[in-house]
């Protein structure tokens, strides 16, 4: 048989990697090595690989919210606390539960793990704070003075140190410092905060401490007289202080202080001075109020982790004091409504590097797929709800219901898009945007862009190129169309360019989809057949056909010759949100409100493929320049990356096949030589009954050997030495011959065997053993019954045979 080549096979098997969610807000810690990142994620906690951003695995919660975590510097443990006042210990990485305690009356809020990774300090919200050991789980020091919520809270000490101290803030405005040696408090700093206490840190040689509160000033306090040396204004409530270690800063020799709060950024300051070392900063996000909640860091990085209110993660290098974004991972991206293949072409690959995503939110982001990290396109003022990009991934165009499109371009420099061109005209919110296709033609620029509107009004602009003298940076201001159409009767929902750039096409609520000639603005045909509002429409670049979704759940391809509908595919359960073409034209993907994912055939209009990974609408859907992959993402946050492995999959199938063929021509050969063993073995690994059923039907009726069950004492000692998968696959098949009376015989001796032989321990670790037995225990009460029958009814035939020879004797003396 001739296998199909790539080029003309059919799509219709599928791997997928998933680009989760891991943060919905509240605690993150990392370990030491920054291999392991554990963030909050509702009432469970993610662990993740902080290098590469993937998710290693979800430790399920008690039901409760999670209230605060943390990993030890050495990587080994996960401690999570949450409202049910529960400390739950777990073993990293296997994230097995090692033990489960109450810590506290009242929720814990605040919790640290001294650097040699054996004790945990929590601070809960009855004012008491307690020390544990990790390992052992037992508490090791409680301690009471505090008359508010514990807010901050600190270990220091050393492997080898006879000092170790605690230091803890309230929203009692007070710092105290504990001597675990001596068990008892040390020293109250009473007098240097007005407000709660958020962020306090030892200084690496403990000499020093620091804390910093909601009064907007860091104090810092010298050990060894417990007096207040300095006091900096911060100008904003802060959430989080430490120390940097000695000369981290290029530089600075001295230990510097770190501090993040409402303003949103990083700040370095001299704890002698008094004065920000950092240059002044602008807010990385300022389309919200966003702000740093806890700042992660060890004395061994180069580097700082910021987290931000909106569930982000920043890494700032630490080799220049202005602190330069050097990775940003976005914890949750929200509900996903658009995404596309964007950036510079690589060379070796042929791909798009990047994603670019509309998140029901005025930003825009584009995420590296293979690192997860992230930038942001700060330009709209309300939700963007459409992007597009152009044929080579340098531009960039999106819109959205701030009624405005905007068209960014790549900057090589900082591997990110910088805004190009702002236009504006449209009355309502913009529904849908795309980029002319032949950028290469027009030496680099897009030739123009089409945008559809909630005014129900089509758009063509032309993409201005910078004036002569004009700055790089500068934004290029569009207020006037080419020309304006008004092309349905209600919002338009999304648009797309044909390939050759000559038409365009627009799918409205109104039902229709309408075909325009791109010079001209003029309508050329019209595509009636949706019984509903049409959500999607997409050119084929390989043919004259587009394919449209609508929410008549059905998805539809179209002829561009005489504007008729060719194939309609029926299946999705909701309404279609998002279809494209891929296979060079011959398949369509299509996605929809029920969360499922759907390939299909033009040709025979069948399916061929199901695909589910996500568990709300899937609103978009992007195919990579190679057509091997396609992403999909939805409203679940979760964009999931579907990579074609049919020809493996073929391949994996016919190598099964000759297998197969290779295993049954070696068990005839085992049943002809009469080699039980072999033979039952390689039975119950291919899974055939009938044979399996034959071979001991052979081997009771053609061999008694004494003491032997089954009839050989080689068959018995096959089946006393399963291992427990063989097991519970053989009595699945007893399960099977013991309903029906011409089989039960073979079951009750291979049952025999088998109870005789493994002891119930042994029984116990058989797969789904409870309802293997719940079967065979009726069916068996059944044969057992119908054999004691038999038994009586033989006494009938001997007492009548025995009165038979009675009376022939009697005759016979008579004689």
């Amino acid at each position: 048989m001739v296998s199909a080549t790539p080029a003309t096979m059919l799509k219709t098997a599928f791997a997928h990697e998933a680009m989760e969610p891991f943060f919905t807000g509240g605690a993150a810690s990392v370990c030491e090595n920054q291999s392991t990142l554990a963030t909050a994620y509702g009432e469970d906690v993610i662990i993740s690989d902080l290098r590469t951003g993937k998710r290693l695995q979800k430790i399920s919660g008690d039901t409760e919210q999670v209230t605060t975590l943390a990993i030890s510097p050495d990587g080994q443990f996960l401690v999570v606390c949450s409202r049910s006042q529960q400390m739950r210990i777990f073993s990293l990485p296997s994230g097995k539960l090692v033990r489960a305690v109450k810590a506290h009356e009242g929720p814990v809020i605040v919790m640290h793990i001294d650097s040699t990774s054996t004790l945990v300090a929590t601070g809960g919200a009855d004012g008491v704070v307690k020390v544990w050991d990790i390992a052992g789980g037992s508490n090791t020091h409680t301690f009471r003075g505090h008359t508010g919520v514990i807010s901050a809270i600190r270990i220091f000490g050393q492997k080898g140190s006879t000092r170790w101290q605690l230091a803890t803030g309230s929203d009692d405005t007070q710092v105290r410092v504990w001597d675990l040696v001596k068990r008892k408090c040390v020293a109250i700093l009473e007098e240097g905060h007005v407000s709660v206490v958020r962020g306090i840190d030892f200084s690496v040689d403990g000499s020093l401490l620091i804390s910093g509160g909601r009064d907007k000033v860091v104090n810092v306090w010298d050990l060894k007289k417990y007096k207040l040396v300095k006091t900096i204004l911060a100008f904003e409530q802060l959430e989080t202080v430490g120390f940097l270690a000695p000369g981290t800063l290029s530089g600075k020799t001295e230990q510097l202080i770190f501090t993040g709060g409402e303003k949103g950024i990083v700040r370095l300051w001299s704890p002698t001075t008094g004065e920000e070392v950092t240059p002044e900063q602008e807010k990385i996000i300022t389309t919200e109020e966003v702000g740093v909640s806890e700042i992660l860091y060890f004395p061994s990085w180069p580097s700082l982790i910021s987290v931000l209110s909106d569930q982000t993660l920043i890494e700032h290098d630490l080799a220049s004091k202005d602190l330069p974004v050097a990775r940003r991972l976005c914890g949750n991206n929200g509900e996903i409504i658009d995404l596309a293949y964007v950036g510079p072409v690589d060379d070796e690959t042929g791909n798009s590097g990047f994603l670019a995503l509309a998140t029901n939110s005025p930003e825009v982001r584009v995420v590296s797929v293979e690192t997860q990290s992230s930038s942001v396109l700060v330009g709209h003022t309300d939700i963007v709800i459409s992007i597009d990009a152009s044929a080579d991934g340098l531009w960039l165009a999106s819109a959205g219901k701030d009624n405005v499109a905007l068209i960014w371009r790549w900057n090589a420099e900082d591997d990110t898009f910088k805004l190009y061109a702002t236009f504006r005209g449209h009355l309502g919110s913009v529904g849908g945007v795309a980029l002319s296709r032949l950028v290469e033609q027009n030496n680099g620029y897009p030739r123009f862009m089409i945008t559809g509107s909630q005014d129900m009004t089509v758009k063509q602009w032309a993409v201005p190129k910078p004036a002569k003298g004009s700055s790089s940076g500068e934004v290029i201001e569009v207020a006037k169309p080419a020309y304006t159409k008004k092309a349905h009767d209600k919002d338009i929902n999304a648009v797309d360019i044909s390939p050759n750039d000559e038409l365009f096409a627009t799918a409205s609520q109104d039902r229709t989809v309408k075909i325009w000639d791109s010079e001209e603005g003029e309508v050329v045909g019209i595509l009636r057949g949706h019984k509903r509002g049409v959500w999607s429409v997409k050119f084929s670049a390989y043919d004259k056909f587009v394919v449209t979704g609508s929410g008549d759940k059905t998805v539809k391809v179209w002829s561009l010759r005489d504007f008729t509908c060719v194939k309609t595919f029926e299946g999705h359960t909701n309404s279609v949100l998002k279809s494209i073409f891929i296979s060079q034209g011959r398949q369509v993907v299509s996605a929809g409100g029920d969360g499922l994912v759907k390939v299909w055939d033009v040709k025979s209009g069948e399916c061929n493929a199901t695909l589910d990974n996500h568990e709300d609408k899937v609103w978009s859907l992007a195919a990579r320049n190679d057509d091997k992959v396609f992403a999909s993402g939805g409203g679940d946050s979760v964009i999931t990356f579907w990579t074609d492995i049919t020809e493996e999959e073929l391949a994996r199938k016919a190598e099964e096949e000759e297998e197969l063929v290779e295993k049954e021509q070696d068990l005839a050969n085992f049943i002809f030589r009469k080699e039980w063993k072999n033979a039952i073995i390689l039975a119950l690994s291919l899974d055939h009954p009938a044979r399996l059923l034959n071979l001991f039907r052979t081997v009771m009726t053609d061999h008694h050997e004494p003491g032997s069950v089954t009839g050989l004492r080689e068959v018995d000692g096959v089946l006393s030495s399963l291992a427990p998968e063989q097991l519970a696959r053989l009595l699945r098949r007893v399960r099977d011959w013991n309903t029906k009376a011409r089989t039960a015989t073979v079951a009750q001796r291979i049952l025999h065997v088998v109870l005789v032989s493994y002891p119930p321990e042994k029984l116990l670790e058989v797969q789904d053993i409870k309802r293997t037995l719940d079967a065979l225990i009726p069916y068996t009460e059944r044969h057992f019954g119908r054999m004691t029958d038999l038994v009586e009814e033989s006494y009938l035939v001997d007492f009548v045979l025995r009165q038979m020879d009675e009376v022939l004797t009697l005759k016979v003396e008579d004689l």
